[in-house]
This record gives structure tokens, C-alpha cells and sequence, in this order.
């Protein structure tokens, strides 16, 4: 029943999202086609959404060679998007399957013990260099598609993590009462240092105009599946949980949000530094929201409303 309603829900707002992103009017060369390149999202995005509902429970059980060899689904998106089109690169096609295999028997094909390593810590630092250094640019080479490979990495990060590593990241995207409320606890707690620091460095500007409906639901939605989820998944779910087993909780929590801080130095210019400050500050509300129940859905709805409410109204 669990798995079914999620379908049904995932169905509905792929729907929505693709009626969105097709009334868009992304500029992609004709020969791929809205359908194709829509498909490869889905796919992209399921494995985020269905292992939060249970899907990564039948995978822990196969043998460690199957475990591996598994992991060259995650290609599978990628060859939905570029199969029989000019955009089929072979080499993206080679760094697509390896990646996610290369990185799933570096991990699985050795006894590691519970405690994160240094196997664990070079996985990770893969996939950041993957991301930062446009690794996968030649698997989806269109500016419209640049969201494409932080998905797919996002997949491999989940897979190496949940399914090979089995960490106690708290993964699941079922509503919960005591999620949502810490959620918005933590939102509620971080938004005066918001206003503050941000108003101090310039680097917000509050717009009082009420967003049209359509507007605010589509913010929710995009920042939800698209922004919260993956970097969530990352940062709490993965980093932080690991770096407990070696600095304890305060120590993880305050540098997985120091690095989350850092990794948006990048945002509008150089070293954006007033972006780093304000991200590594709601870093702290992020973790403190995972780690009060461990639940990543209490640091999903923060890091929403805390996106949504600075794109609508302090952007």
C-alpha cells in the first residue's frame, strides 16, 4: 500500500512538473525531443523518491557481487536521454556505468567496519569532484539540462550509501507529524538569523508583493524534488550521519554545515562569501532537524520553506 501510494503521487507530480516544463519551452536540439529528455528526468528522480518509500530493502539483500553489478542502472537514464541521437557520447557512456560500479565495489568488495573511513570519505569526495568539476557535462552537454548530472550523482551517492553501506541516514520521505513539526520548529529558528546576517551583508532584499498560487506551488514542488531532497540526502542524511561516527554530533553537525555553507561559494560570482555565511548557518538548522529524530524529512521541509520563502519574497 505504502509503495503504490507513492507511485500514484510521484505519478501526479511528474505530470504536473512535465505539463510545466513543457509549457517552458526548454530550447533543446530537435532531435531529442521533450519525450526523451523528460523520460531521463523521471528516471533520474525515482530513485530518490522510491528509496525514500522502502525500494532499497530487496537490494540489501542481494549478494555483494550482485550488489555491484546493480549499480549500472543508474546509467540507464542516460542512455533514455542519448541512445540513437547525436548526443550519444561514448565516453559519457563509459563514465555513466563505471562511476556508479567503480564507486559501489570500492565500497562493498571490502569488510568495512560501521565506523565512516577513509574509503568512505574518498567515495564521497568522488562524487563532489564529479559534480564541481563537470564530470558527466558530455552525458547531458545542454545548459537547460545542467540540473541532469547532480541527479545522477545524487542517485550514486544514495546507492554507495543506502544500499551498499547500509547507513542509518533516516532516509524515508513518509509524512510524518513529528517530522513536519520539527521542520518548521527549525525553519521558525533560523529565520531571525536569516533576517539579520542577511540584511547586514545586503544579501537579501524583502519584496512585499503576494506570488501568484501558481507561483508559490511551483516553488514548493521544484525546491522540494529537485533542491531539498538531493542535497539532504548528501549533507544529512550521508555526511553528517558518517562524520557522527568519528566527531560525535556537535563536531558532525557543525562541519557537514560548514561544508555545505562552502559548497554554494559558487553562487553569483566568485567566492560568493554572503551566500557560504548565510548556507552554513541554515546548515546548522538542516542537521539539527535530521538529527532530532533522525528523520531527513524534518530537514527536507526546513530547507523548503527556508528556499521558498527567500525566492518569493527576500531574492
Amino acid at each position: 500500500m505504502r509503495m503504490t501510494v507513492a507511485a500514484l503521487v510521484f505519478a501526479a507530480l511528474m505530470a504536473s512538473v512535465g505539463t510545466a516544463f513543457h509549457h517552458a519551452g526548454i530550447l533543446l536540439p530537435h532531435q531529442l525531443g521533450f519525450a526523451r529528455v523528460f523520460a531521463s528526468f523521471v528516471l533520474l528522480l525515482a530513485p530518490l523518491w522510491f528509496f525514500g518509500f522502502g525500494a532499497a530493502e530487496p537490494l540489501q539483500q542481494l549478494s555483494p557481487a550482485a550488489q555491484v553489478a546493480s549499480a549500472s542502472a543508474l546509467a540507464l537514464p542516460y542512455f533514455v536521454f542519448a541512445l540513437g541521437t547525436p548526443a550519444l557520447d561514448w565516453r559519457a557512456a563509459v563514465m555513466v556505468i563505471a562511476l556508479p560500479v567503480l564507486l559501489a565495489g570500492f565500497l562493498r568488495l571490502s569488510n568495512l567496519p560501521a565506523q565512516m573511513t577513509w574509503r568512505d570519505a574518498a567515495a564521497l569526495a568522488i562524487i563532489v569532484a564529479a559534480y564541481f568539476l563537470k564530470w558527466l557535462h558530455r552525458a547531458w552537454p545542454y545548459a537547460a539540462l545542467a540540473l541532469f548530472p547532480k541527479l545522477f550523482l545524487a542517485d550514486v551517492a544514495l546507492y554507495c550509501f543506502l544500499i551498499i553501506r547500509r547507513v542509518d541516514a533516516g532516509y524515508s520521505l513518509v509524512p510524518s507529524r513529528s517530522a513536519l513539526l520539527v521542520g518548521i520548529r527549525e525553519w521558525a529558528f533560523y529565520f531571525p538569523f536569516a533576517l539579520v546576517i542577511g540584511e547586514a551583508t545586503g544579501f537579501i532584499h524583502f519584496h512585499s508583493t503576494l506570488p501568484d498560487w501558481h507561483q508559490a506551488v511551483g516553488a514548493v514542488v521544484v525546491t522540494f524534488l529537485l533542491i531539498a531532497i538531493p542535497e539532504e540526502l548528501f549533507f544529512r542524511g550521508i555526511l553528517q550521519s558518517r562524520l557522527e561516527s568519528r566527531l560525535g554530533r556537535g563536531g558532525a553537525l557543525v562541519l557537514a554545515s560548514v561544508l555545505f555553507g562552502l559548497s554554494h561559494f559558487n553562487h553569483g560570482s566568485v567566492f560568493n562569501w554572503r551566500y557560504v555565511i548565510l548556507a552554513s548557518v541554515a546548515g546548522i538548522f538542516y542537521g539539527r532537524a535530521w538529527r532530532a529524530h533522525r528523520q531527513i524529512f524534518a530537514a527536507i521541509v526546513t530547507h523548503t520553506m527556508v528556499d521558498v520563502v527567500w525566492s518569493l519574497w527576500f531574492r
